[in-house]
C-alpha cells in the first residue's frame, strides 16, 4: 500500500463518513444548476422548484448551536446528531478539514512533497518526492527510510495514518507549519526539519506506450482537469487507441468529470440525479472523440464522480471497461455551515447512469474483469477494436 499527502482522507474521513473530494462533486455541479445552495451560503433561500434541504441538516445545525451556547463542542455535538441520522455518508469537518477540501479541489495540497509506502516487513519508505517540495529541497530522496515523524515511530503504521502525519491533520496544520522527519539512508540516521507548503498536484497525467497508445491517467477531477483530457485525446496519434485509466480515482467536481465525458461523447445524457426529489441530468458537450478506439481502467478505488464517467462511456457503448468492480459512491451530499465555522452534509439525493443503473452501494461491473496486468490486457483489447463510430 502507497501514499501521497493530497488524496489521504483526514480523520474525520477515515472515521466511516465521506471521502476525499467526494462531497464536493455533486454539491459544485448542484450549486451551479441552481438545484441548491453553494457550500459559502447554506442560509440561502432553496430556489423555486427544489425541495427544502431534509430536516437532519436543521437538527445538526441545532444541535451545534445548543453544544456551543452550553459551552460545549459544537462539533462533537453535531457529529452525535449525524450518527443518530442514519446516513453512512453524513460527515462533519472542522473548519481545516473544510479549507483541505477547497485546496485539493484546485489541485493544490498542504504538505512537504512526499510519496510513501509501507514495505513487507511494515518499514515505511519514501517512494517518491516532488519536485520544488520542501522535501526535495532538503535533498530526501526515493528510496530513503522514514523512521519517525515528530518523535512518533512510524514503523508499521498504516500509510493513511504516516500521510496524516505529514499533513498534521491531527492540528489541522497550515502552510508554513513545521514537521521533523526521521530518516535513514544505508548507515546513516538523521532529523530533518521541514515547513509545510502548498503545493500542486497532477491530476491529469498522459504517456504514450508502443503501437500508438495514449494512456490518460487522471487521480482526482479537481478544476481544469476536464480540459487538460480533453487537449490529450486532441493531442493523441489519430491512428492509435486510448486507455483512460481512473483506478484510485477518488472523485471530485462532476462539472469536470462532465468535461471529460465531453472529450469522447458527441453530446448526450451523462447521467441523472436527484436532489431532495428534484430530478436532473447532466450532458456531454457535442463535438468529443467517438472513433478512436477507447478501454477505461477501474477498481475499488474508483468513486462517485469517476464512477459517472466510467458509467456514461460503459451505457452509452463508448468503451469497454476493465479491472474490478468500483467502489460504489453514488450519492449526492449538501453541506451545512455551523456556528463555529466548521462543516456537516448529510445525503440528500443520488445519481444513475444513462440506462437508469444506481451506482450508490453496488458500484459499477466492468466488461472484463482483470485482476492483475489491467494495463497489458487493456493493450491486448485495443488491438481487437475497430472504429466504434
Amino acid at each position: 500500500m502507497s501514499g501521497r499527502e493530497v488524496f489521504c482522507q483526514p480523520r474525520r474521513v477515515r472515521r466511516g463518513a465521506a471521502l476525499t473530494l467526494v462531497f464536493a462533486g455533486l454539491l459544485v455541479t448542484g450549486a451551479a444548476t441552481g438545484a441548491f445552495p453553494d457550500p459559502g451560503q447554506s442560509d440561502r433561500k432553496t430556489p423555486t422548484g427544489a425541495a427544502r434541504p431534509a430536516t437532519g441538516h436543521e437538527d445538526v445545525a441545532r444541535a451545534a448551536a445548543e453544544a456551543m451556547a452550553d459551552g460545549k463542542s459544537p462539533v462533537e455535538a453535531a457529529e452525535r446528531a449525524v450518527s443518530r441520522s442514519g446516513d453512512r455518508w453524513a460527515a462533519v469537518y472542522s473548519e481545516g478539514e473544510y479549507q483541505e477540501f477547497e485546496e485539493a479541489l484546485d489541485g493544490q495540497y498542504t504538505g512537504v512533497g512526499l510519496w510513501a509506502r509501507r514495505a513487507a516487513d511494515g518499514r515505511i519508505d519514501v517512494t517518491k518526492v516532488q519536485a520544488g517540495s520542501p522535501a526535495a529541497a532538503a535533498g530526501i530522496r526515493k528510496g530513503d527510510r522514514l523512521r519517525s515523524i515528530d518523535g512518533e515511530d512510524v514503523d508499521g503504521r498504516p500509510v493513511t495514518d504516516v500521510v496524516s502525519l505529514l499533513r498534521g491533520d491531527a492540528t489541522d496544520a497550515r502552510a508554513g507549519t513545521t514537521v521533523t522527519l526521521g530518516l535513514e539512508r544505508g548507515t546513516r540516521a538523521w532529523r530533518e526539519t521541514l515547513r509545510r507548503a502548498l503545493l500542486s498536484t497532477d491530476s491529469v497525467t498522459v504517456r504514450k506506450l508502443a503501437a500508438g497508445i495514449t494512456v490518460i491517467r487522471i487521480s482526482a477531477f479537481t478544476r481544469g482537469s476536464g480540459e487538460l483530457v480533453r487537449a490529450a485525446v486532441r493531442q493523441a496519434p489519430a491512428d492509435g487507441g486510448i486507455v483512460l485509466d481512473l483506478r484510485g480515482n477518488s472523485g471530485g467536481l462532476v462539472s469536470e468529470a462532465v468535461t471529460a465525458a465531453s472529450a469522447f461523447l458527441d453530446g448526450g445524457l451523462v447521467a441523472t440525479y436527484d436532489v431532495d426529489g428534484v430530478e436532473r441530468s447532466l450532458h456531454a458537450e457535442p463535438g468529443g472523440d467517438i472513433a478512436r478506439p477507447l478501454v477505461a481502467l477501474v477498481d475499488g478505488g474508483t468513486m462517485s464522480a469517476a464512477e459517472m464517467l466510467t458509467g456514461a462511456l460503459q451505457d452509452r457503448g463508448r468503451a469497454v471497461v476493465l479491472g474490478s468492480r468500483t467502489f460504489g459512491k453514488g450519492s449526492i451530499q449538501m453541506p451545512t455551515r455551523l456556528p463555529d465555522g466548521s462543516v456537516a452534509e448529510l445525503t440528500v439525493g443520488h445519481y444513475r447512469t444513462p440506462s437508469g443503473h444506481a451506482v450508490d452501494g453496488r458500484g459499477i461491473t466492468p466488461d472484463l474483469e482483470v485482476s492483475s496486468g489491467t494495463l497489458e490486457r487493456a493493450e491486448t483489447v485495443l488491438s481487437g477494436l475497430g472504429d466504434p463510430s
